[in-house]
């Protein structure tokens, strides 16, 4: 499974790539705002960033939501921010010209990854329409009690019944366990804030044993 950071603070990003190797980058108008720079600026920052790491390691950049009506829009935009970095796929929403828009985009070479995605039927409407990227939102799902995996499980099975090369990014994601859920179920990715992360990484029980081995450790004569 690969693990993608859901932010656009390039300090973050940074440490994510240095210390987690960080398979990829998803943004967001909420998280280009929390990062205080101007949309392009940012983005192509970031995709600088990781280029340096990694070709291959992708930055999903979203398309301006005042457009999801008209996908004429979004396919101007999303044929704009591609060239600025080899990395970037091009985010749209799941709405009807939104899908119209993947498809013209996909057939031209343009990686595009189908954002706000909540139900099967939306993922496989993507996939006909050649989206690189599928992002189902789970924590939302969850808070509003609904199952997550069976709705991931759905996706995942829907995609190899028929030979679609659609990943499934799992977005959204708020928790550890939703993490595991996420690769049970058989999605490729995850995309998670970065102080998500950071509590999964850790266990109190591992630093509980550490400081018991440390210790034995000063009791004991290294030589």
């Amino acid at each position: 499974m690969k693990f993608f950071l859901d932010s656009a603070i390039v300090e973050e990003i940074h440490y994510a790539l240095e210390m987690w190797d960080i398979d990829g980058v998803t943004t967001n108008p909420r998280h280009v705002q929390a990062s205080g720079k101007p949309f392009l600026s940012v983005v192509q920052e970031i995709g600088k960033l990781v280029a340096q790491y990694d070709d291959e390691k992708t930055v999903s950049v979203q398309t301006n939501p005042h457009s999801h009506n008209d996908y004429k829009a979004i396919v101007a935009e999303g044929k704009k921010l591609a060239p600025m970095s080899p990395n970037f796929v091009i985010k749209m929403p799941c709405t009807e010209d939104g899908y119209r828009a993947c498809h013209v985009l996909s057939s031209e070479g343009i990686r595009v990854n189908m954002t706000l995605c909540f139900s099967p039927i939306q993922a496989l409407h993507a996939m006909r329409m050649g989206a690189y990227y599928i992002s189902p939102f789970i924590g939302w799902k969850e808070t509003n009690s609904e199952d997550s995996r069976t709705f991931i499980e759905e996706m995942v099975s829907i995609r190899d019944n028929y030979g679609y090369e659609t990943e499934i990014l799992v977005a959204a994601v708020r928790n550890g366990r939703q993490i595991v859920d996420a690769a049970v179920a058989g999605a490729d990715i995850v995309t998670c804030g970065h102080s998500v992360y950071k509590e999964a990484f850790d266990n109190p029980y591992t630093e509980m044993g550490l400081g018991k081995f440390k210790g034995f450790w000063d009791k004991t004569q290294y030589e």
